[in-house]
């Protein structure tokens, strides 16, 4: 019987903040921050509340905090024409393809909206499921609607949307699926500068195919050109202020935007947070330590139970999976998919997926058991398939990883320097002795990329905004939790909202002091006391 992993999980958000991937040492790992709907054992905790008069979505005006910028009023006064679509309302926002030249080109936005159950709504509660490059669009039809509480879907309208260059909102658009299958599934030689170069040439190739099948849009869908559009989305959805739910890589476009719209920030959610200011090699060490840290506590787990393939101590659980990932980069594994071996890369991205959530690591166990006990591949090669999205009949469900490379090589492109790649190299496998090679050498995706960085901001203080609920997990692998105690600080008005517990990400799967806390805060602008643990 094919090793699958439930249906819910292909239909998982994505992301992480740089111009990387897994699936072969040299990427960050995106953060799926919608894997699977978790039951947890839902636990208490009382903690200090203040009132705060943020503002829900109300109906927009012609002045004040939501006047049209000067030479915008095309874009900020549209009107959108929503149509039925199953069962939601679509819609397309028109943009500018470059906001330094609005009048040029425009492309489309696909907006997806469920009404608010109770009746009239409050306004909109816009959300990012992360990535880059997951859409909200396939979000909303999909998980969001069962993290969001009853009680908010009653009094907003939640509208899901894909950033441009996602999936149905303009999508970047580079290679074919076999193409794909050999990026993804390479174990490259980064010991030699000839190996380097390969790669780099590789990378070289595939962004001059994005370019040439993209065109211009390609230097354009970085991440302050979609918070500009987000504020766009705002406007056409008749709302004064922006309400927002974004997880993961959704936490860095919503910093983003409050950054440069800060007098027109209602309340913002941000859970599973990034940290726009580290660099990329800071990034790289802290996500490595951040799977290391969540696979040490899966191993801990599995060796308590019956059936873990893990034997002796959990140090050398983690051994034998560093072994397996060794073997199959120097041999892959065989698998039941014709034409298709387990190679290192593989193995790793089948490893990684499971540990976004406590609930699937009996799913790991399974594919580990196999790798392990009989030199079988299957597992963890589906693992990593549901991971990028891939079908059978090897095409891919979306533009998913295109999206997420081309994104992430427009907001950091880092030093490509053998010297320098080396020595981050030593510092990411030294903090994560396990998995840390799969995170190194990143840089070489966008060393030649065609089109050149935009970049972050220089400053994310958003100074002025209302209060702006910034959520993490404690043992969160994909956004380790420093990153969500940085971001509330980095925020003039971040209030830091903690989860003690495994998975990434926590509204909608976490218990109910942290489920509670943040339903407050959305549904009567309750701003729970800075440092919340629950």
């Amino acid at each position: 019987m094919p090793f699958a992993l439930p249906a819910s999980a292909s239909s998982r958000a994505v992301d992480a903040s740089c111009a990387a991937r897994p699936g072969r040492p040299g990427g960050l790992l995106r953060a799926a921050s919608l894997v699977v709907v978790v039951a947890l054992v839902v636990a208490g905790c009382s903690t200090a509340k203040h009132q705060s008069a943020v503002p829900t979505g109300t109906t927009a005006s012609s002045s004040g905090t939501n006047a049209a910028p000067a030479g915008l009023e095309r874009f900020y006064g549209q009107q959108l024409d929503w149509t039925t679509c199953d069962k939601f309302e679509c819609a397309k926002a028109t943009v500018p393809v470059d906001w330094s030249a609005p009048d040029g080109a425009v492309i489309q936005l696909a907006l997806e909206r469920q009404r608010a159950t109770g009746g009239t709504a409050v306004g909109s509660l816009l959300i990012n499921p992360g990535g880059p490059g997951a859409s909200g669009v396939d979000a909303l039809k999909s998980v969001a609607l069962e993290r969001i509480s009853k009680d908010v879907l009653a009094k907003y309208d939640v509208v899901g949307f894909d950033p441009r260059g996602v999936s149905r909102s303009a999508r970047v658009t580079c290679t074919d699926g076999k193409a794909l299958d050999s990026i993804v599934s390479a174990d490259p030689d980064y010991t030699t500068p000839a190996g380097i170069d390969a790669v780099e040439q590789t990378y070289a190739a595939f962004g001059a195919a994005c370019l040439a099948k993209t065109g211009d849009l390609l230097g354009h869908v970085d991440t302050v050109s979609a918070a500009k559009d987000m504020d766009v989305l705002r406007a056409a959805l008749g709302d004064e202020k922006l309400t927002y739910l974004g997880y993961s890589y959704g936490t860095q476009l919503g910093a983003t935007y409050a950054a440069l719209f800060p007098e027109r920030v209602g309340r913002l959610v941000l859970d599973g947070a990034l940290d726009p200011t580290l660099t990329y090699d800071q990034t790289a060490v802290g996500q490595a330590k951040g799977f290391e840290s969540a696979l040490r506590a899966y191993v801990t787990d599995c060796q308590a139970g019956k059936g873990c393939p893990l034997t002796g101590s959990v140090d050398e659980g983690l051994a034998q999976i560093k072994n397996l990932l060794d073997r199959a980069r120097a041999k892959p594994l065989a698998t039941n998919q014709a034409g298709r071996r387990l190679t290192g890369s593989l193995a790793f991205t089948g490893i990684a997926l499971p540990l976004y959530s406590s609930s699937s690591w009996s799913y790991l166990t399974a594919a580990l058991t196999k790798a392990l006990q009989s030199d079988d591949g299957s597992g963890l090669l589906s693992l990593a398939d549901s991971y990028y999205e891939r079908s059978p009949d090897g095409t891919y469900a979306n533009n998913s990883t295109e999206a997420f490379w081309a994104i992430g090589c427009l907001d950091d492109q880092p030093s490509a320097d053998p010297s320098d790649m080396a020595a981050s190299a030593a510092a990411i496998q030294a903090a994560a002795p396990t998995v840390g090679y799969y995170f190194a050498y990143g840089a070489v995706i966008c060393a030649k990329w065609p089109v050149p960085k935009v970049g972050p901001l220089d400053s994310y203080a958003a100074k002025g905004a209302a209060p702006i609920l910034v959520v993490g997990t404690t043992n969160d692998p994909a956004t380790p939790y420093a990153w969500a105690q940085s971001l509330s600080k980095l925020l003039s008005s971040g209030v830091l909202l903690t989860y003690k517990g495994e998975g990434h990400t926590a509204y909608g799967v976490a218990n109910a002091c942290l489920n509670g806390a943040v339903d407050a805060y959305l549904l009567d602008g309750t701003v729970p006391a800075d440092g919340t643990r629950c």
